[in-house]
Protein backbone atom coordinates (compact mmCIF):
# COMPACT_ATOMS: atom_id res chain seq x y z
CA UNK A 1 0.00 0.00 0.00
CA UNK A 2 1.22 3.47 -0.89
CA UNK A 3 2.19 5.79 1.98
CA UNK A 4 3.28 9.34 2.63
CA UNK A 5 5.56 10.77 5.28
CA UNK A 6 3.75 12.74 8.00
CA UNK A 7 5.00 14.64 10.98
CA UNK A 8 3.18 16.37 13.82
CA UNK A 9 5.19 19.10 15.51
CA UNK A 10 4.41 21.38 18.43
CA UNK A 11 6.67 24.06 19.88
CA UNK A 12 9.79 22.41 21.18
CA UNK A 13 9.01 18.81 20.24
CA UNK A 14 8.35 16.35 17.47
CA UNK A 15 5.19 14.47 18.47
CA UNK A 16 5.05 12.00 15.57
CA UNK A 17 7.02 11.29 12.42
CA UNK A 18 6.56 8.32 10.14
CA UNK A 19 4.92 6.71 7.14
CA UNK A 20 1.11 6.85 7.06
CA UNK A 21 -1.65 5.72 4.70
CA UNK A 22 -3.89 8.71 5.39
CA UNK A 23 -4.49 11.68 7.68
CA UNK A 24 -7.84 13.31 8.47
CA UNK A 25 -7.67 16.91 9.63
CA UNK A 26 -9.91 19.94 10.12
CA UNK A 27 -8.74 22.75 7.86
CA UNK A 28 -10.41 26.14 7.80
CA UNK A 29 -11.53 25.35 4.24
CA UNK A 30 -13.20 22.18 5.52
CA UNK A 31 -12.44 18.70 6.76
CA UNK A 32 -10.06 16.80 4.54
CA UNK A 33 -8.39 13.45 4.13
CA UNK A 34 -4.80 13.55 2.95
CA UNK A 35 -3.71 10.52 0.92
CA UNK A 36 -0.47 9.74 -0.92
CA UNK A 37 -0.28 11.87 -4.06
CA UNK A 38 -2.46 14.64 -2.61
CA UNK A 39 -2.07 18.00 -4.31
CA UNK A 40 0.17 20.52 -2.54
CA UNK A 41 -1.68 22.59 0.03
CA UNK A 42 -1.23 24.93 2.95
CA UNK A 43 -4.13 25.37 5.36
CA UNK A 44 -4.78 26.70 8.81
CA UNK A 45 -6.35 24.18 11.20
CA UNK A 46 -9.36 24.38 13.45
CA UNK A 47 -8.85 22.89 16.91
CA UNK A 48 -9.84 19.24 16.94
CA UNK A 49 -8.65 15.70 16.47
CA UNK A 50 -6.15 14.73 13.80
CA UNK A 51 -6.53 11.07 12.85
CA UNK A 52 -3.80 9.17 11.04
CA UNK A 53 -3.67 5.60 9.84
CA UNK A 54 -0.05 4.45 9.96
CA UNK A 55 1.65 2.13 7.46
CA UNK A 56 0.65 -0.93 9.52
CA UNK A 57 -3.03 0.13 9.48
CA UNK A 58 -3.13 1.29 13.10
CA UNK A 59 -5.12 4.42 13.86
CA UNK A 60 -3.46 7.23 15.80
CA UNK A 61 -5.33 10.23 17.22
CA UNK A 62 -4.17 13.51 18.72
CA UNK A 63 -5.97 16.66 19.78
CA UNK A 64 -4.49 19.84 18.27
CA UNK A 65 -5.49 23.30 19.41
CA UNK A 66 -4.97 24.87 16.00
CA UNK A 67 -1.99 25.50 13.76
CA UNK A 68 -1.44 24.72 10.11
CA UNK A 69 -0.77 21.83 7.75
CA UNK A 70 1.41 21.79 4.64
CA UNK A 71 1.41 19.06 2.01
CA UNK A 72 4.30 19.01 -0.46
CA UNK A 73 5.79 16.10 -2.44
CA UNK A 74 4.25 13.25 -0.39
CA UNK A 75 5.23 14.91 2.89
CA UNK A 76 2.62 16.28 5.29
CA UNK A 77 3.79 18.57 8.05
CA UNK A 78 1.34 19.59 10.77
CA UNK A 79 2.52 22.36 13.06
CA UNK A 80 0.22 22.67 16.06
CA UNK A 81 0.13 25.23 18.83
CA UNK A 82 -0.56 22.50 21.41
CA UNK A 83 -0.91 18.73 21.06
CA UNK A 84 -2.44 16.22 23.46
CA UNK A 85 -3.07 12.50 23.07
CA UNK A 86 -6.86 12.09 22.88
CA UNK A 87 -6.73 9.67 25.81
CA UNK A 88 -5.32 12.45 28.03
CA UNK A 89 -7.89 15.07 27.04
CA UNK A 90 -10.07 16.17 29.97
CA UNK A 91 -13.23 18.25 30.34
CA UNK A 92 -11.20 21.04 31.97
CA UNK A 93 -8.72 21.15 29.07
CA UNK A 94 -11.53 21.36 26.51
CA UNK A 95 -13.27 24.09 28.49
CA UNK A 96 -9.97 25.98 28.71
CA UNK A 97 -9.54 25.72 24.92
CA UNK A 98 -13.11 26.97 24.39
CA UNK A 99 -12.56 29.91 26.76
CA UNK A 100 -9.26 30.74 25.02
CA UNK A 101 -11.02 30.82 21.63
CA UNK A 102 -13.90 32.90 22.98
CA UNK A 103 -11.42 35.43 24.38
CA UNK A 104 -9.62 35.65 21.04
CA UNK A 105 -12.93 36.00 19.18
CA UNK A 106 -14.12 38.74 21.50
CA UNK A 107 -10.82 40.58 21.09
CA UNK A 108 -11.00 40.99 17.31
CA UNK A 109 -13.10 43.24 15.12
CA UNK A 110 -12.30 41.19 11.97
CA UNK A 111 -15.59 39.56 10.94
CA UNK A 112 -13.88 36.72 9.04
CA UNK A 113 -11.67 35.90 12.03
CA UNK A 114 -14.70 36.02 14.35
CA UNK A 115 -16.52 33.57 12.07
CA UNK A 116 -13.53 31.17 12.13
CA UNK A 117 -13.44 31.37 15.93
CA UNK A 118 -17.18 30.64 16.07
CA UNK A 119 -16.67 27.51 13.94
CA UNK A 120 -13.79 26.35 16.14
CA UNK A 121 -15.78 26.97 19.33
CA UNK A 122 -18.77 25.09 17.92
CA UNK A 123 -16.60 22.13 16.94
CA UNK A 124 -15.09 21.89 20.43
CA UNK A 125 -18.48 22.15 22.13
CA UNK A 126 -19.76 19.31 19.90
CA UNK A 127 -16.62 17.25 20.50
CA UNK A 128 -16.93 17.69 24.26
CA UNK A 129 -20.58 16.54 24.10
CA UNK A 130 -19.68 13.53 21.95
CA UNK A 131 -17.16 12.40 24.56
CA UNK A 132 -19.70 12.81 27.34
CA UNK A 133 -17.41 15.25 29.13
Amino acid sequence: METLFAELVSPGRLVFAGEVRSVVLHGIEGDMTILPGHAPLLTMLHPGVVFATDAAGTGRRAFVSGGFAEMARDRLTIVAERVLPVEELTRDQLEEEILHLQTQRDGTMDDAARARFDVSIGRLVEYKASLGL
